[in-house]
């Protein structure tokens, strides 16, 4: 589970280059690609993904895509094919997964890793049939494939070390990957550097960015006051911020609402931010300047939208409630006794040990490049994300979590389950929920900054990758959910 903005959101536009190890769907010949204007162009970016040449992707570019889509800036075409290549270090053709008239999703095999991206293809309905847009699915298993291979815990260890071995040597992974069953580790290792100006290598215990993963701590701080009889999930915003983000609207929105991503906020990550110093966002009262002037986008609990500032709100929430700061209640009530002592929101101008460097590759005429994110994310992470931890805490938090040491059983099970009825199917209190896999967690993305936690509800595995380069975490993400989920299918046909 991705970003939430991960692989429940099937279709990226351009910017996203994430070559997912899942499976694929029916072949059909290739020569489809005569037939359909839109296959014939899917053939044409396999094999400018394929040469790598970006002089070529250029030209190809300026001459075939549409007038619309062309007006993206050429770095961002020519990225979009260029990370293609460096994660897959080329593909193969399969199949044609969907067609339509305009649109094609190309199955394609991923040389580096073996597994399976869908590559999606618009064009112009009439001749030339110019490109409107790219993107990655989901791909799908193709008719008759191998089941995947039923593994012991120890050959899912070995597998599972090969693969990230082969995408560390490429240099597209960098961080460090945890796979346990019940609490005990079945596999751990780091890969990659921490710090590129020092060569310093990444370690198990570095500490590395956790982007929007923070919104489970902040939910389970929520959580927890709920139990303790200090608010109520039905509770209005109003009545601990009454004029946030207006009178009318502060009366309107639940606690429930801001858990779920339901109550019609935005994110605070806007222009105000971006034009300023980030030395200036240190507290939850200094983000919350941020978010001043926000206006409702929908009626709270009409539809799900992801909110980085009704998380920040909880924050505050939690402030007002409890008389402390965010940080110090989530240390003291979360961290603490989950005894995770290498995680926090460290500021990021003063010295914390083995704390890892996200970095984002830059493809030029030149080569690969590498630019570190220090001057884009924030200085100090908070209620919605930016703090940092480590594959082993996190494990912690998960163990802690799911054995009730951080709130009863009655909440832990609201925490985990979706919210159907206020229009969240798949995210529950500040977790994303795939319900049909068992698999609950959430991810975190930034430029140089991908990680995810993954908890299989119905086997107790727990899969957890947390990487220093920008979409590091999803394709080791993905091989773990198919390790665990192929594990989880012997043991029910055994039983």
């Amino acid at each position: 589970m991705k970003n939430l903005l991960n692989s429940l959101t099937l279709t990226v536009l351009l910017l996203c280059a994430c070559a997912a190890v899942l499976m694929a769907q029916p072949a059909q010949p290739q020569a489809d690609a005569a037939n359909n204007p839109a296959a014939r162009r899917a053939n044409e970016i396999i094999g400018l993904i394929n040469s790598g040449n970006r002089a070529e992707a250029a030209k190809y570019v300026t001459e075939n895509y549409g007038a619309e889509f062309a007006k993206m800036p050429m770095d961002a075409h020519l990225g979009f094919i260029s990370r293609l290549h460096d994660t897959t270090r080329g593909v193969e053709f399969h199949s044609i997964q969907e067609a339509k008239p305009t649109e094609v999703t190309a199955l394609l095999k991923n040389k580096l890793t073996g597994g399976w991206v869908a590559l999606v293809v618009r064009v112009e309905p009439d001749a030339p049939n110019r490109i409107t847009g790219l993107g990655l699915r989901r791909p799908k298993p193709p008719a008759g494939a191998k089941a995947a291979q039923k593994l012991t815990d120890e050959q899912m260890a070995r597998e599972l070390e090969a693969f990230v071995h082969k995408l560390a040597d490429a240099d597209v992974f960098s961080g460090a990957v945890l796979l346990a069953k019940d609490g005990k580790v079945i596999f751990k290792k780091a890969y990659g550097t921490a710090n590129k100006d020092f060569n310093a290598p990444n370690r198990v215990d570095t500490k590395f960015n956790l982007g929007s993963m923070n919104k489970m701590f902040t939910s389970v701080a929520i959580a927890q006051l709920v139990e303790r009889g200090k608010l109520s999930f039905d509770d209005p915003l109003s009545k601990f911020l009454p004029d946030f983000p207006d009178k009318e609207s502060a009366e309107k929105i639940r606690i429930k609402h801001l858990l779920t991503h339901t109550a019609g906020l935005g994110s605070y990550f806007n222009k105000k931010f971006m034009e300023s110093s980030r030395a200036l966002y240190r507290t939850v009262d200094d983000m919350m300047k941020l978010a001043e002037g926000e206006k409702l986008q929908f009626e709270p609990g009409a539809r799900w939208s992801y909110s980085n500032t009704g998380m920040l709100v909880l924050g505050k929430v939690i402030e007002k409630v409890t008389g402390q700061s965010y940080f110090d209640y989530v240390r003291e009530n979360i961290y603490k006794p989950a005894g995770m002592t290498n995680t926090d929101c460290y500021e990021l101008d003063r010295v914390t040990p083995n704390l890892a460097v996200g970095y984002e590759k830059e493809f030029t005429d030149g080569g690969v490049t590498f630019r570190n994110n220090i001057f884009q994310h924030v200085m100090r992470g908070g209620p919605a994300g930016g703090g940092y931890s480590t594959v082993e805490d996190l494990l912690k938090f998960d163990v802690a979590l799911r054995s009730n040491k951080l709130v009863g059983a009655e909440y832990v099970k609201l925490l985990l389950s979706a919210k159907p009825e206020l229009n969240s199917p798949d995210y529950g209190f500040g977790f994303s929920i795939d319900r049909e896999r068992q698999i609950v967690g959430h991810s975190g993305g930034f430029p140089g900054i991908s990680s995810n936690l993954d908890m299989f509800l119905g086997s107790g595995y727990t899969a957890i990758v947390m990487s220093n380069y920008g979409g590091g975490s999803v394709a080791v993400g993905d091989k773990m959910q198919e390790l665990v989920l192929s594990g989880q299918e012997t043991r029910a046909a055994s039983r």
